[in-house]
C-alpha cells in the first residue's frame, strides 16, 4: 500500500492504494509511518516528498475498512493518524506534499500536515465532515497555521470544495502547478532543499515549531472529543448508516 524510493538525495513515498482512492486505513497507516521513518534515519535522505497514485492524492479516513469498529475504536483510529501527521512536523527532514486529483478529509490535512504543499491548479479540495455530521477530529491546527482561524473555520464547515488555484490564494498550498506537474515539482523543490545544510534545515525547523505546532497535541485531544459527541447525532448516525459503521 504503500512504495517507496530513493531518487537521489530525495525519498518518495507514494500512497500507493488506488483501488481505495488512497484511504488512509489502519494498516496503511503503519506502513505509512515506517517509510517515513526509514527516510528519517537515512543520511543519504534530504528530503521526502509523499505523493498519492493515480487518480488522488488522498480520499481520507477508509470507513469501509473501519465499518467495523465502535466509534470509541475510529476515535483511536484516528488519534493514531493525528500522531503521524503532527510528527511530520517534529521529523528533522522537510516532506513535501504532492497533490493530483483530490485531497479530502483526512487526506486534505495530511497534506496541509506537510512543510510544503504543491498542488495540480485542478486539484480538488474539501474537507466534508461538517456536512456529514461531525468536526474533523484531528489536525486542524495545521489548517489554522496556514490559513489564519477565520479561514480556517470557513473550509472546515466543507461547504463547498475548491480547487489548487484558489487553495493557493488562501495559503493552504504553496506552489501551485499545472495538472500532471506536482510529483515534478514536488522533487524540484525537494531538490532545492536538499542542497541546504541538515543541519540548518533541522534548525530552522525547530526555530518555527513554537509558532506551527504550538499546543497542537491538545488541539487534536479536543477536536476528538468533539468529534466522538458529533457521532451521535441524528446526521452523523445517517452517514455512519451508508458505512455500516457501528455507533
Amino acid at each position: 500500500m504503500i512504495k517507496s524510493e530513493i531518487n537521489g538525495a530525495i525519498a518518495i513515498v507514494t500512497i500507493n492504494r488506488p483501488e481505495r482512492r488512497n484511504a488512509l486505513g489502519s494498516q496503511l497507516m503503519r506502513d505509512l509511518g515506517e517509510a517515513l521513518s526509514s527516510a528519517e534515519q537515512n543520511d543519504a535522505v534530504r528530503a521526502v516528498v509523499l505523493a498519492g497514485a493515480p487518480p488522488a492524492f488522498c480520499a481520507g479516513s477508509d470507513l469501509k475498512e473501519l465499518a467495523g469498529l465502535s466509534i470509541a475504536d475510529m476515535c483511536k483510529h484516528e488519534s493514531e493518524t493525528a500522531a503521524f501527521a503532527r510528527a511530520i512536523g517534529y521529523r528533522a527532514k522537510p516532506v513535501i506534499a504532492a497533490v493530483e486529483g483530490y485531497a479530502l478529509g483526512g487526506g486534505f490535512i495530511l497534506a496541509a500536515s506537510c512543510d510544503i504543499v504543491v498542488s495540480a491548479s485542478t486539484a480538488r479540495w474539501h474537507l466534508p465532515e461538517a456536512p456529514n455530521g461531525w468536526l474533523p477530529p484531528w489536525g486542524l491546527a495545521s489548517l489554522v497555521a496556514r490559513t489564519g482561524p477565520v479561514r480556517a473555520r470557513r473550509l472546515t464547515w466543507g461547504a463547498a470544495p475548491i480547487d489548487g488555484v484558489e487553495a493557493a490564494r488562501i495559503g493552504l498550498v504553496d506552489d501551485v502547478v499545472e495538472p500532471g506537474a506536482a510529483i515534478e515539482h514536488a522533487i524540484s523543490v525537494a531538490n532545492g532543499l536538499a542542497a541546504v545544510p541538515l543541519e540548518a534545515i533541522a534548525s530552522t525547523k525547530r526555530f518555527f515549531e513554537p509558532f506551527i505546532m504550538a499546543d497542537t497535541e491538545r488541539l487534536d485531544e479536543v477536536a476528538s472529543r468533539e468529534f466522538a459527541l458529533n457521532c451521535e447525532t441524528p446526521s452523523s448516525r445517517k452517514t455512519f448508516e451508508r458505512f455500516m459503521v457501528k455507533a
